[in-house]
């Protein structure tokens, strides 16, 4: 099968620095695809110009075999791809469900006639809208504060509240950008079953993300990046392996802590029991 996005010597430079240099990457449908390196990587850049946000400086960008490389980012998300940042942008005044409702604008048919008047299809539209809003709400857990301003609440559930609102579009792809920052222990494995349960719905998933604990879980392969270039790419299990990924970003104590928590959970179970 053709994979849903495939970037072809993708490139992207800023004046004479090259953020990302000639990076190939295949998502197939259905997964999650994780995105990993340290910080300055191009993990985020490499995002921009998935979505549109940035234009590729060479290189191309398929999407479900269309080149979108030159596409604007409205575009984009007519066709499917959406995104969440890593620095929130939520409007704060409005309501979560009015936040939740501004992601389905690419689903409105209705014109300003309609709007104007106040027809029959309007109304339809929009309580449908209205509908779908909740629902994504309820999704991701937060259908109990729909009415209330998206700037007073908890930072965890503004996290939630932006992938609620590009979860409401129906996306094809979904970008998700460092969507564990600042969410304590608790509300990332929360987030992992929240991430299972969007790609149980048939969304495809790229997340870029730092928290390993919420990445090896969830992503069903791994590509790394250093230095805006493809160090690896592989199965999460060959990507905690992979002896250049280790020594560049994950540490070579890693396989040991993570090794050392499985024995610890195992005798607190065997405890338990």
């Amino acid at each position: 099968m053709a994979p849903l996005l495939e970037t072809v010597a993708l490139s992207r430079r800023f004046g004479g620095l090259v953020a990302i240099d000639q990076v190939d990457l295949a998502i197939a449908a259905g997964t999650v695809h994780g995105l990993i390196g340290p910080n300055g990587a191009g993990k985020t850049t490499l995002l921009n110009l998935v979505s549109g946000h940035l234009v590729a400086s060479s290189g191309s960008i398929a999407f479900e075999g269309r080149d979108i490389a030159r596409a604007p980012a409205e575009r984009r998300a007519a066709l499917g791809v959406r995104r969440t940042f890593q620095n929130l942008k939520l409007f704060r005044e409005m309501t979560a469900l009015e936040n939740v409702m501004g992601g389905c604008h690419t689903q409105g048919r209705a014109d300003i006639f309609h709007a104007l008047l106040r027809t029959g299809f309007q109304k339809r539209e929009e309580a449908a809208i209205v509908a779908r809003a909740r629902e994504a709400l309820d999704f991701v857990g937060l259908a109990g504060i729909a009415d209330q301003p998206a700037g007073g609440l908890p930072y965890g559930h503004q996290r939630l509240l932006e992938i609620a609102r590009a979860f409401a579009a129906k996306p094809k792809l979904l970008l998700l950008d460092e969507p564990a920052a600042g969410l304590n222990g608790t509300e990332s494995r929360r987030l992992v079953d929240l991430i299972r349960g969007i790609k149980a719905t048939g969304i495809t998933i790229m997340l870029v993300e730092h928290h390993m604990d919420v990445v090896m879980p969830t992503c069903d392969r791994i590509t790394v990046l250093n230095y805006g270039r493809k160090l690896a790419d592989g199965t999460p299990a060959e990507i905690k392996r992979h002896p250049e990924v280790v020594k560049a970003y994950l540490g070579k104590d890693f396989g040991q802590r993570r090794t050392r928590r499985s024995a610890g959970i195992g005798e607190v179970a065997r405890a338990a029991s």
